[in-house]
């Protein structure tokens, strides 16, 4: 229920995430949990326009501070109940 891209490049952080945003939609994941940490915020920033413009993707916020707060994203899957 969720993948942690910290560390990643930009380019291999979001080939990462396209194949686990497929997979999760598949199993039915009703949210996923992003990892991605704070670092530059290029890969946050990354993350979060690959997800606005995922078809899988419904929404997505912030991380709660307990979640890991600006370190982690949280997308909310289309199509489950």
């Amino acid at each position: 229920i969720e993948i942690d891209l910290r560390g990643e490049r930009v380019e291999s952080g979001l080939r990462r995430l396209d194949q686990y945003l497929d997979n999760a939609f598949l199993a039915r994941l009703p949210w996923v949990r992003i990892i991605h940490g704070k670092g530059t915020g290029k890969l946050r920033t990354a993350v979060r326009n690959a997800l606005s413009g995922n078809g899988h993707v419904i929404s997505w916020e912030e991380g709660k501070a307990a979640e890991g707060g600006a370190g982690v994203t949280v997308a909310k899957l289309a199509g489950q109940n």
